[in-house]
């Protein structure tokens, strides 16, 4: 499906281009003190803090004869606006509202596309006035931004939100990855049976095994299918703590495991059940997260275990005090000698890229938002009121979600997970790793807070 459209729209010399590189995130038009620099449409892909769309920089809009070039010009900026889901219609703060801004302003009240007003060049405080006069266009309130220097972007993301924003915006992300292989990747630290695992899983003895440890150099990428689903499964080198690692070869490894941690959906750390848990295992699962990724637990050799049900609660209760960002996490039991407890593992792999790549719709989320705040609002640090006014997800895999309110800055940690808490029990997201942005409309270099 493809993006929706905003076409920006001004006259000569407001900033369109200059608007417009920064939402490509790329130099693509020329820029020029000169009016009148750019003639044709310009179309990119635009991002705004998640939101993604196609971008169309216009000619500057003037009021000459049809037959002119600048008459052509101003009827590629027209056809530009017809096509697209919202007009983004700039002026320059700092000159204020002129004639032919009110002439394209007229233009626009007459056409059916959505229009959101945007006051250019408003660094400082000098373009407030100018910002104030747009409010006579009957659009509604005019934003302050810089192009130029980026601010007003969360302002921006706000305007444009209820005209570009799609429940079913990763849609085609989202099939592709029901369709696509499940990428699997298994880590974990030297000889804790990954390379017998991925043998034992595959029927034939693909990887070379033994005894000896770090045996498995590359990151090696296989493809296979699991009950008629395509999995592309990658079998790494052991991660052994950096102290340890001395010899180039094993660094070189080491940075190749990373890598495919950082391109798998799904993550399976293998833990040796005859040595428990050890630091270097929770590191590893404390990386795994931290890049974003699905985070399953297999204890291997569960056959020759001693002391079963001690070791797996054991285990279990370390995971949840090393691991205390990410609660939950599913650990299973396999032996990949024997193949006991692959099918589940993989069944569970599924379920867990599921919840990974899920988007939750607009209304859902909101009312959610609503209740879990009602439920518990936020404290008033020094008497003054947080107020969080409403969430939107930016993006899944994983799922990337933005808050917006007024002093967000002074937002306790505790309330943050406490929002993350709840909204992987009440939207059915569970143990994956979720990414929560707090954004405040007048600071909009806030740093995000991710957990």
């Amino acid at each position: 499906m493809p993006h929706p459209t905003v076409a920006i729209v001004g006259r000569p010399n407001v900033g369109k281009s200059t608007l417009f590189n920064r939402l490509v995130g790329r130099r693509v038009a020329l820029v020029d003190d000169r009016p009148g620099v750019t003639r044709d449409r310009r179309e990119g892909e635009g991002k705004l803090l998640g939101l993604e769309f196609r971008v169309m920089d216009t000619a500057g809009f003037e009021d000459e004869d049809p037959a002119s070039l600048p008459g052509r010009m101003r009827r590629q900026t027209e056809a530009a606006v017809r096509e697209a889901d919202v007009a983004l219609f700039l002026i320059d703060a700092r000159e204020g509202v002129t004639p032919m801004d009110e002439e394209i302003a007229r233009w626009l009240r007459a056409e059916d596309t959505p229009v959101v007003v945007a006051a250019n060049k408003a660094e400082g405080r000098g373009g407030e006035a100018g910002r104030m006069e747009a409010f006579a266009f009957g659009f509604g309130e005019p934003i302050a931004i810089s192009a130029e220097h980026g601010e007003g972007v969360v302002d921006l993301f706000e305007s444009l939100r209820p005209f570009v924003e799609r429940e079913d915006a990763d849609e085609d992300e989202d099939e592709a990855a029901e369709g696509g292989p499940l990428k699997l990747a298994i880590v974990g630290r030297p000889n804790a049976g990954k390379s017998t695992l991925v043998n034992r899983m595959l029927g034939e003895e693909r990887m070379i095994t033994g005894p000896e440890a770090g045996i498995t150099r590359d990151s090696i990428s296989l493809d296979w299918e699991w009950q008629g689903r395509p999995v592309r499964l990658v079998d790494t080198a052991g991660l052994r703590r950096r102290s340890k690692v001395d010899d180039k070869l094993e660094r070189l490894s080491a940075a190749d495991t990373r890598r495919s941690i950082d391109m798998a959906e799904v993550v399976v750390l293998l833990l040796d059940a005859t040595r428990g848990l050890e630091a270097q295992d929770l590191r590893i699962a404390d990386q795994v997260v931290e890049e974003g990724r699905a985070l399953l637990i297999a204890l291997n050799k569960w056959d020759v275990a001693e002391n079963a049900s001690s070791l797996f609660n054991g285990v279990k209760a370390a995971l949840e005090e090393g691991l205390s960002q990410l609660k939950g996490v599913p650990m299973l039991t396999v032996s990949a000698v024997t193949g006991k407890g692959i099918d589940m593992l993989l069944q569970v792999a599924f379920d867990l890229r599921d919840s990974w790549s899920k988007r939750v719709g607009t209304g859902e989320l909101n009312r959610w938002f609503s209740q879990a705040v009602e439920a518990n609002p936020p404290p008033a640090p020094g008497g003054k009121r947080i107020k969080l006014r409403y969430i939107t997800q930016v993006k899944s895999r994983p799922p990337s979600f933005v808050v917006f309110g007024t002093r967000v800055d002074q937002l306790p940690e505790s309330y943050r997970r406490y929002l993350l808490n709840s909204m992987r029990r009440d939207l059915g997201l569970g143990p994956v790793p979720l990414r929560l942005t707090m954004r405040a409309p007048k600071n909009p270099f806030h740093d995000a807070d991710q957990r």
